[in-house]
C-alpha cells in the first residue's frame, strides 16, 4: 500500500505540472504562483482550524528562510515548465537529491570527516552528463533560459529541503511548514503581479475563463492530494523504497507530455533521463544512509519540501 500511495503522489505531482504548463498560456508565472499558494493557504487554514491546531511558531526566522528559498525555487520551476517539454522540466527538478548528496560529500570532504565515496562521485558526475543530453533539444531550439531555470530550481530546492529537515529536527510540525510556505508563495506571487508580471491590459490579473479557472483549481487540488499521499507513503512505508518511487514522476510527466502536446524525444534525451534517474536513485540511497536510519525523512514531512 505505501508504494501505491507514492505512485499516486507522483502521478498527481506530474498532473500538477501538466496543469501549470497548460495554465501558463493564460496566466503569468507570478499569477500561477499566487493562485497555487492561495489554494494551499486556504485549504490548510481550514483543515488545521477544524482539527484545533495552532499556527503560532517560535521559529519565525527559520520559516522565513525556508519559505523564501522554496518560493524562489517554485517560481523558477513554474517558469521552466512553461518553457520546456514537461518531462524535461520534471527531470531537472528531480535532480535535487543529487545536489544534496553532492553538498553532503563536499561538507565531509572539507571537514575531513568522511572518505571519498567514489560511487557517489560517479553518480553526481553522470547526472551532469545526463543533463547535457536532456537539454540538447532545448539549446537547439533556443530554450536554454528555461533549462537554466530548471537547473537553478533543483539546486535551490535542495537547499529548501535542508531547511525543512532543520525545522523538523527542531520539533516544528509539518503542517506549519507547509502553511507558511503556502502563505509566502501567495504573497510573493501577488508582489510579482503588482510589480508588473501580470496582465498587460492595465489590470494586475488576467481575467478568468472557465477553462483557466478549472486549471487553477486542478493545480491546487492535485498538489494538495499529492502532498497528502506522499505524507502517507513516508509514514507507513520504508523510506528508501518510497523515496525512489518518487522518480516515477518522470515517467508520468512523459506520458502527460505525449498525450497533451505530442512530445517525442530522440534516443539521446531518453538516455539522459535514464542517467539522471539512476543517479538520483543512487543519491537518494546515499542521503538516506547518511541520515541516521532515515530519521530526518521519517520525522519530517517530505511534502513540506515540495520545493
Amino acid at each position: 500500500m505505501p508504494s501505491l500511495w507514492m505512485l499516486f503522489a507522483s502521478f498527481a505531482f506530474a498532473a500538477m505540472g501538466a496543469g501549470v504548463k497548460l495554465a501558463s498560456e493564460f496566466y503569468t508565472t507570478s499569477e500561477l504562483l499566487f493562485y497555487r499558494g492561495l489554494f494551499g493557504f486556504v485549504a490548510l487554514f481550514a483543515i488545521v482550524r477544524f482539527q484545533g491546531g495552532t499556527f503560532t511558531t517560535p521559529f519565525k526566522k527559520e520559516h522565513l528562510v525556508r519559505s523564501a528559498v522554496g518560493v524562489t525555487s517554485l517560481w523558477l520551476w513554474f517558469f521552466a515548465i512553461g518553457k520546456l517539454p514537461l518531462a524535461t522540466a520534471m527531470t531537472l527538478n528531480y535532480m535535487a537529491p543529487i545536489w544534496m548528496a553532492a553538498g553532503l560529500f563536499l561538507a565531509g570532504w572539507w571537514s575531513k570527516t568522511s572518505t571519498v565515496e567514489w560511487p557517489l562521485v560517479l553518480a553526481v558526475g553522470a547526472s551532469f552528463f545526463g543533463v547535457t543530453l536532456v537539454l540538447q533539444p532545448a539549446v537547439e531550439t533556443n530554450q536554454w533560459l528555461g533549462g537554466l531555470a530548471g537547473i537553478a530550481s533543483s539546486v535551490i530546492s535542495a537547499v529548501a529541503y535542508m531547511q525543512v529537515r532543520k525545522l523538523g529536527q527542531m520539533g516544528e510540525p509539518e503542517y506549519r511548514v507547509v502553511f507558511y510556505f503556502s502563505l509566502t508563495t501567495a504573497v510573493a506571487g501577488l508582489v510579482g503581479v503588482l510589480a508588473g508580471d501580470g496582465a498587460s491590459s492595465g489590470l494586475p490579473f488576467h481575467g478568468h475563463t472557465p477553462g483557466g479557472a478549472l486549471l487553477l483549481v486542478g493545480i491546487g487540488a492535485a498538489a494538495l492530494m499529492a502532498q497528502m499521499a506522499m505524507t502517507r507513503a513516508y509514514r507507513v512505508g520504508k523510506v528508501l523504497v518510497v523515496a525512489n518511487l518518487q522518480y516515477t514522476g518522470i515517467v508520468f510527466s512523459s506520458l502527460w507530455g505525449l498525450a497533451l502536446w505530442g512530445d517525442r524525444f530522440g534516443w539521446h534525451v531518453w538516455l539522459g533521463i535514464g542517467v539522471i534517474l539512476a543517479s538520483g536513485i543512487a543519491a537518494t540511497f546515499y542521503n538516506t544512509r547518511k541520515t541516521a536510519k532515515g530519521a530526518a525523512l521519517e520525522k519530517t514531512d517530505p511534502i513540506a519540501s515540495e520545493l
